[in-house]
């Protein structure tokens, strides 16, 4: 006979157990967005200010949270990806901006993700022209020949290499009270750089690519309405490792570059400065998470950009699909991965002014893409019963507005 004590244990292992079956869109999607441009970004944040300017990750957090959540009820609810909803909730020629903006900023932040491979691989040694091929051809070969649950494993155990920012900042031995000011006290330096590297703060968390991937994600994973309050656990889990890995890389780069004066360009640059300030084996750990937080995301990366032009052209794609099922799905994958690890390969290929380009064209793209969200979320015809009410989309509204305030500021300030 069940005791009575014993019920509300077995409800607690039932309820474990509901949320590990849907773990996986907010995870990934969150985790994701710490990609070597993001790492970068970080890394620059903590090494020119310190801990000063850690609130913009805070708040960009928050800003995650509250717009994955979005894209993954809307997915679910609709059982269909991003790129889908706007063509029919907007019509052929915004989504067609949509997605042409989408595919060059993907294509761009994909060089990013192969560029992080080869600069974490040549700190161990490894030259480029073996790290980049390999890493690229294991994962297509993934991905061809996997499984959608044999992937979603591969997908979770890069993510454990994240804990390698979280490590290396505690070897930083960083102050811990300024962090935390910095963390929970607004301030805003003067300067155009200043406001640069926070708008890019933001748009490195909140990625475009990544609203478009939770979004299919959770299509392909098959979740049900069922499943909401669980995937809510999944996205604010993964939104708030996001942060804290941020975190991690900032105060690292606070308590020893920032400290010392030395100025550096990416996270490489950051791993190598670690060296004599952390001891090397911070160094390497940086490294570390600079190469796993790029085979994360080259494998994401590629992937939400076939789910959305598979989704534009009405062609619905899954990885369970073979390829004679979802030629596009396949063909936008591999064409995307081909160019990306290519022109990581070409000798003196403008890698920078490409990244720049990608991050300007995400930072631009967000703006519309959030807009766009936030009409379908609301409309009763696409999310019947699950629609979003006015006090929610005012909320989102707001958000969208003080990321287009910080967009078209920076844009202002660079071109004059």
């Amino acid at each position: 006979m069940t005791t009575v004590a014993a019920r509300p244990r077995r409800a607690i292992w039932v309820s474990l157990a509901a949320v590990m079956a849907v773990v996986g869109p907010g995870l990934l999607a969150g985790l994701s967005d710490d990609d070597p441009a993001g790492i970068t970004t970080y890394s620059v944040l903590g090494a020119r200010y310190g801990y000063q300017l850690l609130w913009i990750l805070l708040a960009a957090t928050g800003a995650l949270i509250a717009f994955h959540l979005l894209g993954a009820r809307m997915g679910i609810v609709t059982r269909q990806g991003l790129a889908g909803l706007v063509r029919q909730r907007y019509g052929v020629r915004p989504a067609s901006f949509a997605m042409t903006a989408l595919v060059v900023a993907n294509v761009g932040t994909t060089v990013a993700e192969f560029a992080g491979i080869a600069a974490g691989f040549e700190l161990f040694g490894v030259s480029r022209y073996v790290s980049v091929p390999f890493a690229a051809a294991l994962v297509s070969l993934l991905v061809l020949r996997g499984r959608f649950h044999s992937i979603e494993k591969v997908l979770f155990a890069l993510c454990v290499v994240f804990l390698a920012y979280i490590v290396a900042g505690i070897l930083a031995e960083p102050d811990w009270g300024a962090a935390l000011h910095g963390l929970v006290v607004p301030t805003m330096p003067l300067k155009t750089d200043a406001l640069v590297i926070a708008t890019a703060t933001v748009g490195t968390t909140l990625a475009p690519w990544g609203l478009a991937f939770i979004q299919s994600y959770a299509v392909d994973k098959r979740l049900t309405t069922d499943d909401l309050r669980f995937v809510r656990i999944d996205v604010i889990t993964g939104s708030v490792l996001t942060g804290v890995i941020g975190f991690f890389v900032v105060i690292a780069c606070a308590a020893t570059l920032h400290t010392t004066g030395i100025t550096i360009s990416d996270a490489s640059d950051a791993a190598r400065a670690l060296e004599p300030l952390a001891g090397a084996f911070a160094s390497q750990l940086f490294a570390i998470g600079l190469i796993g937080a790029a085979l994360l995301a080259a494998l994401i990366l590629p992937l939400s950009t076939a789910y959305s032009v598979s989704e534009f052209l009405g062609r619905e794609a899954a990885l369970d699909d073979d390829f004679d099922e979802s030629p596009v799905f396949y063909a936008t994958f591999g064409v995307i991965m081909t160019v990306g690890a290519a022109l990581v390969l070409i000798p003196g290929a403008p890698l920078v002014p490409i990244l720049v380009l990608s991050q300007v064209v995400n930072a631009v793209l967000l703006v519309p893409l959030l807009a766009f969200m936030v009409g379908v979320a609301r409309d009763p015809a696409l999310m019947g019963e699950h629609a979003i009410g006015n006090r929610a989309a005012a909320g989102y509204l707001t958000i969208t507005a003080l990321i287009t305030v910080c967009v078209a500021t920076m844009g202002v300030l660079l071109v004059s």
